[in-house]
């Protein structure tokens, strides 16, 4: 494969945001579920005061029932006042597992709207891309990172919970309050250690997968031209745009030699035109200039049309270096500049 057909480079920030605007974006499966089940846990551990006393009324709406003759209607009542306090208790632990959702995908690659990913696409059930997909290296590693997290979430939970059931013959002397306590505190523990196991866990997962993702966007020398060449265009057509708005503007220019009051030269190096308007003007403007063959042209133009020109090298030199086309002239020639001025309009006159 040649160098240029390697993808060797790192992705531009425009191929970057075309795999975004794709769907395709670096999103780590841990990190989301790490960051969804901290926001369910903490939900109930604040909720867990209420999610009692709605228990507690449910166990007691239940023993109502011992003893009544079951009816439709009963049987109505019972599943509407059940639902209504399994929604009360699950409702806001599920809302607040979606917006941790919602807020780990912000955090890994930001807010991005694309329906992209639902058009059909046929390509994705073609069974050879399948196999070749089935059995990539990607699909090793992440089952390898499964087998991993499995394993050791499994092996640390076991830890703790022989720790806790050497406990059970001292607990079992314990109160029904004091049990409950006793296995509160101790499922705290547990969950916290996992969380702690999870974050890391994600945090690896998360390292793992923005490398596998920048890695598959990498681009070869000849791909970076290409979009280069698409972004700012070609550069031989930009070139030759150029070019032409050069050669447009050198036109206008000589087209406005004629209505200067004076051109000044080096004598044949530099040519400035200038032209002064007292009822328009502040100062005298540069309406043209140009070096060696241009500023021929530009005296051959003058002469043609009668204006009048003078030879001061060093004023043409400050003139050229210092003025751009259709600008004023800057004030620390306004001397120099007026005595050329106040020399033609002298000449004019004696002529006229």
């Amino acid at each position: 494969m040649p160098d240029d057909m390697e993808k060797t480079e790192e992705p531009t920030p425009k191929r970057i945001e075309d795999a975004k605007k794709e769907g395709n974006v670096p999103r780590s499966m841990d990190v989301n579920s790490f960051i969804t089940l901290t926001a369910a846990l903490v939900v109930t551990i604040f909720m867990f005061s209420f999610i009692s006393q709605r228990l507690e009324k449910l166990y007691i709406y239940y023993v109502s029932f011992i003893g009544s003759e079951i009816t439709k209607k009963s049987v109505i009542l019972f599943a509407i006042e059940t639902f209504k306090e399994m929604g009360l208790m699950v409702l806001p632990i599920a809302v607040m597992a979606a917006l941790g959702g919602i807020i780990s995908a912000v955090m890994q690659f930001g807010f991005i709207f694309t329906t992209k990913p639902l058009i059909p696409n046929l390509g994705k059930i073609n069974p050879i891309k399948g196999l070749k997909n089935l059995f990539s290296v990607k699909k090793l590693i992440d089952g390898i990172k499964i087998v991993l997290k499995v394993a050791i979430v499994f092996t640390v939970a076991f830890i703790f919970l022989i720790k806790f059931i050497k406990e059970l013959p001292t607990v079992i002397f314990y109160n029904y309050i004091e049990q409950l306590i006793w296995l509160r505190d101790k499922a705290i523990v547990l969950i916290g250690v996992m969380l702690v196991i999870l974050a890391i866990l994600a945090l690896i997962d998360l390292l793992i997968v923005r490398f596998q993702y920048f890695k598959s966007l990498r681009m070869s020398k000849q791909e970076i031209k290409e979009e280069f060449k698409q972004m700012e265009g070609d550069p031989q057509i930009k070139a030759r745009i150029k070019k032409l708005q050069m050669e447009l503007a050198k036109k206008r220019m000589m087209q406005n030699v004629p209505s200067a009051d004076v051109v000044v030269t080096n004598p044949t190096h530099y040519a400035v035109a200038l032209r002064y308007d007292k009822t328009k003007e502040r100062a005298p403007r540069v309406i043209a200039k140009g070096i060696n063959h241009l500023a021929l042209r530009i005296k051959e133009i003058a002469i043609e049309n009668g204006v009048q020109v003078v030879e001061n090298p060093s004023l043409a030199r400050e003139l050229y270096k210092s003025c751009e086309v259709d600008e004023e002239i800057p004030e620390k020639l306004y001397q120099a500049v007026a005595e050329v001025l106040a020399y033609v309009y002298r000449v004019s006159k004696k002529r006229g």
